[in-house]
């Protein structure tokens, strides 16, 4: 009888063990298996831009402040100028960074407009600024702003329209579009239009720019009040603001991949990494993956990080195979934590 008991026992056990087993396997099924995150930079004012120079330390833009700063080592951060002509209102102020060896492309808003200006890095300081592309609509919102070198060598800009949705159809306007220009600022032959910068249009917001394995370009885009948008952009693609928020099924209109309530994403940076596009969102204070597939197709969002850090901002791929991402809780509408602003680092 004892020796009934003992082994109904044991198989009760082994039964519990395997349903407790199968209860996490669910639980965690489709969450990105990650290590950390920690910080790596904090104390800072609204970091917006991250671009990283060829000696793998990183520039940082402060929105308000209109600084850049340079992080060598982690928690190592320094001053090495300021954009001048920054206007700080709003959304806008000093935007996205890009960098090509030592020249440093900044996006910012300046007092009549928004432009994309050039600077020097030279080892120390940045210096010898110089616009080249002005003209676009700036406002205390929609702003736009980040800025990005394709695999082409063409850099892309993203814009918003100002608070004028009628603009993002607009062809002769440059918000609420994605503009494609030279380095230099003059505009590529193998534009839609070959007089034009404009790349694609229909654009409410957008600050979130990257390319796949593949090199397809993906955007990032806020929604009014029902839902946000990820979007896979072709060339000379109407992508439907202000007649469409998310899916429209509507001719001559493109439909986001991925959409989401404005609640839940809010979404600004945008990366590839580890074969996965990463979203960080504001109001949705949250970092999403996604899974690219060889044709194209995106897995479900997974969120990471749900609440944990506040409002995320930026994200990018660093040289030493880790992913940043930027908190943007001084930015009027976050709470502030100890150390915020803050970039933070994990191995997904």
């Amino acid at each position: 009888m004892r020796a009934g008991l003992k082994r109904a026992a044991l198989a009760l056990a082994s039964a519990l063990i395997l349903v407790v087993a199968c209860a996490n396997d669910v639980e965690s099924r489709g969450q990105p298996n990650v290590a950390g995150p920690e910080d790596v930079a904090t104390n800072l004012d609204v970091p917006w831009g991250v671009a990283f120079l060829p000696d793998g330390s990183a520039l940082i833009a402060e929105r308000d402040s209109g600084a850049i700063k340079r992080m060598s080592a982690p928690g190592v951060v320094n001053r090495v100028g300021a954009v001048a002509g920054v206007a700080p209102r709003g959304e806008g102020g000093l935007l996205g960074l890009a960098t090509s060896n030592q020249t440093v492309f900044a996006y910012i808003t300046a007092a009549q407009d928004n432009r994309v200006v050039r600077m020097r890095f030279d080892g120390s300081a940045v210096t010898e600024q110089s616009p080249i592309l002005t003209g676009i609509p700036a406002g205390s919102i929609h702003d736009g702003g980040r800025i990005a070198f394709g695999p082409d060598g063409k850099l892309y800009v993203a814009t918003g329209e100002s608070g004028n949705p009628q603009l993002a159809q607009d062809r002769s306007s440059l918000g609420g579009k994605i503009l494609r220009i030279n380095p230099d600022g003059s505009i590529p032959s193998d534009n839609p239009d070959p007089a034009s910068p404009v790349w694609s249009f229909g654009h409410r917001n957008i600050q979130g720019l990257a390319w796949d394995s593949a090199g397809r370009l993906w955007a990032t885009e806020y929604g009014a009040n029902r839902l946000d948008e990820l979007n896979l952009i072709l060339p000379g693609g109407n992508y439907g603001w202000p007649m469409a928020e998310g899916r429209a099924d509507t001719p001559g209109l493109i439909d986001p991949v991925i959409q989401w309530s404005t609640d839940e994403a809010s979404p600004s940076g945008l990366a590839y990494f580890g074969g996965s596009l990463w979203v960080a969102a504001l109001r949705g204070q949250r970092l999403f993956q996604m899974p690219v597939g060889a044709d194209g197709s995106l897995s479900d969002p997974a969120p990471l990080f749900v609440g944990q850090y506040g409002r995320l901002r930026t994200v990018v791929a660093a040289p030493d195979g880790t992913l940043w991402f930027t908190t943007s809780n001084r930015d009027g509408r976050g709470s502030p934590r100890d150390g915020d602003d803050r970039i933070l680092q994990f191995r997904p």
